[in-house]
Formats: structure tokens, C-alpha cells, sequence
């Protein structure tokens, strides 16, 4: 029994990280709102937006300067909770 508890330990685990690891992509009218928002803040342009972790993640958001971040938005409300500069 123990070789098929360990396959199965495998295979939960195996399940959870891919879950884990599944980004995706907004409905194309959040994502017309979230790039509103993301203008009205003075970003210029960035590379993706995306639902991560019940967050929208925002991968290289380059602002009016030319700096470069990571920012999260809350879904809800679509307010930047986290800037990060790269």
C-alpha cells in the first residue's frame, strides 16, 4: 500500500501546484477598465494583464518617466494595492 499513498501524495501535490501556477486572462471588458485605470495613473504601455491569486497582476507597466513596475490591482475596486519597481 505504501507505493500507491506516496502515488497519490504525487499526484495530489502535482494538482495543487498547477492550479497554483494558472494565471487568467480578464474579460475583455475588465480588461478595457483595468487599462483605463492604468492610463489615468500615467502608465504608457506594459506587457500583460492578468487574474493571479485573486489579484490582476500587471507585468512591466512603464510609466510617463520610462520607469518600469509590477503592480497589482484589486478586482474589486481596481485600485493599485502594490507597486513594485523593476
Amino acid at each position: 500500500m505504501r507505493p500507491i499513498t506516496a502515488a497519490l501524495a504525487l499526484a495530489l501535490a502535482t494538482a495543487a501546484c498547477g492550479g497554483a501556477l494558472a494565471d487568467e486572462k480578464l474579460p475583455p471588458d475588465q480588461q478595457t477598465k483595468v487599462e483605463a485605470i492604468l492610463k489615468q495613473e500615467g502608465f504608457t504601455k506594459w506587457k500583460e494583464i492578468e487574474l493571479d491569486d485573486g489579484m490582476i497582476e500587471v507585468d512591466d507597466a512603464i510609466d510617463a518617466n520610462g520607469k518600469q513596475f509590477d503592480l497589482k490591482l484589486d478586482p474589486k475596486t481596481l485600485a493599485i494595492v502594490k507597486r513594485e519597481a523593476e
